[in-house]
């Protein structure tokens, strides 16, 4: 079992970087698939990023290929993802996930650990 503690979120302005945090609970982070997930009010959660065990495999959506980056700590318990050129279109509540696998994995249902969120709003 692991619990995941997302960080980082707030307000920033149209053009702006953040980087968002995952903190995970338990012994065993470095068996667990991370991705990074995104939901804006009235929406379907949408997949943003995935990162493979070992972190030699990452995935994007093509909405933010090439402005966002996956990474991960395993010594630290820690997933992050890097938010560079945000947009106002980038609004909204971001979750952490996790499933205990080797693979990358890019849709919801793949996964069955998931944080609280945390809220990124740009402003234009």
């Amino acid at each position: 079992q692991v619990q995941l503690v997302e960080s980082g979120g707030g307000l920033v302005q149209a053009g702006g970087s953040l980087r968002l945090s995952c903190a995970a609970s338990g012994r065993t982070f470095s068996s667990y698939a991370m991705g990074w997930f995104r939901q804006a009010p009235g929406k379907e959660r949408k997949f943003i990023a995935a990162i493979n065990w070992n972190g030699a495999s990452t995935a994007y959506a093509d909405s933010v290929k090439g402005r966002f980056t996956i990474s991960r700590d395993n010594a630290k318990n820690t997933v992050y993802l890097q938010m560079n050129s945000l947009k106002p279109e980038d609004t909204a509540l971001y979750y952490c996930a996790a499933a205990y696998t080797i693979g990358l994995l890019t849709t919801t249902d793949e996964y069955d650990h998931w944080g609280q969120g945390t809220q990124v709003t740009v402003s234009s």
